[in-house]
């Protein structure tokens, strides 16, 4: 679910979610996997953090920048700990 209006606007703050939601600072269980992903109603793009059924455990807005420029930090991972 994507329940507030935050957007992340640069790698260093898609990187610091990424990094949070690894290390169970949010507190969500089972997750499976991360994707930058696309709103079907009205096209925005956001990150969604994935159960190991696919199912949207909890989404971040993304800028299209973000979006366009993050695919390969998404698909590797961060790198920082």
């Amino acid at each position: 679910m994507i329940n507030d209006d935050k957007i992340i606007s640069s790698l260093e703050e898609l990187e610091a979610f990424m990094i949070s939601v690894e290390s169970g600072v949010l507190g969500l269980q089972n997750v499976a996997g991360i994707a930058l992903a696309t709103n079907n109603s009205d096209g925005r793009r956001f990150i969604a953090v994935l159960d190991e059924n696919h199912q949207l455990l909890l989404g971040r807005w993304v800028t299209e920048e973000v979006f366009q420029t993050g695919q390969d930090l998404v698909r590797k991972g961060p790198t920082k700990n």
